[in-house]
Parts: structure tokens; sequence; C-alpha cells
């Protein structure tokens, strides 16, 4: 760690009890610092960097665990577990995914969403956030230079989780990232869908590069309008792939009834 890297877990600087651990490292999970599947540093580490005992550590974190924070895996060490996943439960998005409605609204829900939220990150990304979203770009137009169909979905939905982070809004971050969890399970939609449009993925790259100039900018109104343009381009592409798709599932049938009649 070097000079000007901040320790994540910090000297408890109080009665260093296991609440109070148990405090920072709760926070550290609010703020979408440590995120699901993260390792927590060793036991013996994480105590000194705590300035703990070991029993006080071990009381904390058993404390994260009934509390479904962290999970322990037998010889692989304590990893923050999945809340994000908890959001939706599994019952909730079955059926949402059995519903074309859904789809519809999931869309609707997140053009404000995602409007709000890139207004938001105009007027507060630090230049520690716009550092990272210049990182997340560069590597979008790298993949859609390279033609690199999977690194350039992957640095989309990670741009837009950037730009939730941005925003410094604890309940806008981890409601966007369950949306982003369905997005990228397939639920309402398969995204490549969007992205085999003649010309869809020059035009998303340019609505994301807006998004994001908007917000380098300092520009809420621009950003949010560019942010609520670009969903309302995913949901258009998403019926048109849905047209076109009926269009020949009912083509298909009607050539095999054919086929078979004469």
């Amino acid at each position: 760690m070097t000079e000007d890297q901040i320790d994540l877990y910090a000297r408890i600087s109080h009665s260093r009890t296991a609440d109070e651990v148990v405090q920072q490292i709760e926070l550290l999970i609010l703020e979408g610092i440590l995120r699901d599947g993260d390792r927590l540093p060793g036991e013996r580490e994480l105590s000194k960097r705590f300035d703990v005992s070991r029993p006080i550590l071990r009381e904390a974190l058993k404390e994260l665990e009934t509390r479904g924070l962290v999970e322990s895996r037998h010889g692989g060490g304590t990893f923050v577990a999945d809340v994000v996943g908890e959001v939706f439960s599994k019952p909730l998005i079955e059926l949402i995914g059995r519903h074309h409605k859904a789809t519809q609204d999931y869309l609707e829900y997140r053009r404000e969403l995602e409007g709000l939220t890139a207004e938001l990150a105009a007027t507060r990304a630090t230049d520690f956030d716009r550092d990272i979203l210049t990182r997340i770009i560069e590597r979008m137009r790298t993949a859609h230079h390279d033609g690199d169909f999977n690194d350039e979905l992957a640095s989309d939905v990670e741009l837009h989780q950037a730009i939730g982070e941005s925003a410094h809004n604890i309940i806008l971050m981890h409601t966007l990232r369950a949306c982003y969890r369905l997005l990228t399970q397939g639920i309402f939609f398969h995204r490549n869908s969007v992205f085999d449009a003649p010309g869809a993925r020059d035009r998303l790259l340019s609505q994301h590069e807006a998004i994001y100039d908007a917000i380098m900018a300092g520009d809420p109104k621009a950003a949010k309008a560019a942010a609520q343009s670009h969903i309302d381009f995913v949901a258009a592409s998403t019926r048109e792939a849905e047209r076109t798709g009926e269009w020949a599932r009912i083509a298909r049938l009607r050539l095999q009834q054919r086929d078979q009649a004469s």
C-alpha cells in the first residue's frame, strides 16, 4: 500500500469492540466499496489493521455472517455475501421473466432511474469518480474498435454501475445494481438482440459517450437527457427485435405447414 492509499480496514479508534468492527465493515458494503464476492483479508491481517484482538474480530465476523452480509468458505476465507441478489426474490424474478409486460415496465423504470442517476452524477462526481468513468469508457471504445462483443457488453454494465456510484446515493446505487443483475441474467431480454441490429453498436457507443461527456462537463440537464435517450433507444430496439422475431416465427410455421401439405 502506497502512502496516498486509504486503508479500508482502518484502525478502530474508540473502544475497539466487535460492534465497531461490524459497523465499519457494514459501511464498506453499504457504500459499495466492498462488493459481493470480495474476499476479506485473513484473520491475522484484519485484526492487525483494525487493531483489535482476534477474539473480538471473530465475534464481529460471526455477527456479520448471522446478518447475511458475509459468508465463510471452508479453507477459503471470508467473503462478502451476495446481498444484491436478495433485492428481488427468486419467485418474483421467475414471475417477471414469464410475462412480457414486465420488460417494458422494467425499461420505463430504468429510464427514470438512469436519468436521475446521471443527473446526480453530473453534480456529485469527484475526481476519483471521473477517473473510473474515463477508464471504463476507454475500455468500451477499445472493445468496440476490436469487435470484442463480450467485453463491450461487460463495460456497458460497468459504466452504468460506475455512474450509479458517482451519484453518491446509496439507495440508487443498490437499486441499480439489482436492475443490472436482472439484465445480465437475461431475465427481460437478451442484450445481444439489441447489439445485433444494424448500426446499433455504433449508436450505443455514441449514447454512452454522450452520457459520459455530460457528466464530465458537470451538466446535469444534458446528462439526464442523454441517459433517458439511451434507454428510449434500448426500449425501441427491444420492441423491434421482438416484432421481427415473431414475424420470423410465423413465417417459419407457414413454410413448415406448406412443406407438410405438399
